[in-house]
């Protein structure tokens, strides 16, 4: 089952992109962020959260906007973030994922969203 057009909404806070060691304990803190995720490997504990309750000492990527697709998602359904990821791709516009069990979320720099927006329009999928 193949992806015709995609409904995403626009969330409204800012977020940031963090590095911590892998070691590091998940932060307490993060229930405070309406909007977060995070993900230990070998080599790094990457924490996604609202933009304002990152600590200062964190290594951070600011200045992100998430574009959330409508789900939830058929697991059966292929090429559902190759239809965001791809024309964003060749327009250069950086982007950031994440998946979850229901659905994913596209983050751009919030200075590429509104040419993001129209370019995921342009591609048929419905933007709010």
């Amino acid at each position: 089952m193949g992806v015709k057009s995609l409904s995403l909404i626009i969330l409204p806070q800012r977020l940031a992109i963090c590095r911590l060691l892998p070691d590091e304990p998940i932060p307490e803190f993060l229930s405070h962020s309406p909007f977060w995720s995070i993900t230990r490997t070998s080599d790094e504990l990457s924490v996604v959260l609202s933009e304002e309750i990152v600590p200062a000492d964190w290594k951070a990527e600011t200045g992100w906007r998430c574009l959330k697709v409508i789900g939830p998602l058929d697991f059966d359904l292929t090429g559902s973030l190759a239809s965001l990821a791809m024309p964003l791709c060749e327009a250069g516009v950086s982007i950031f994922t994440i998946s979850t069990y229901d659905t994913d979320y596209l983050l751009v720099r919030e200075n590429n969203l509104e040419k993001a927006t129209q370019i995921l329009l342009e591609s048929g999928h419905i933007v709010t």
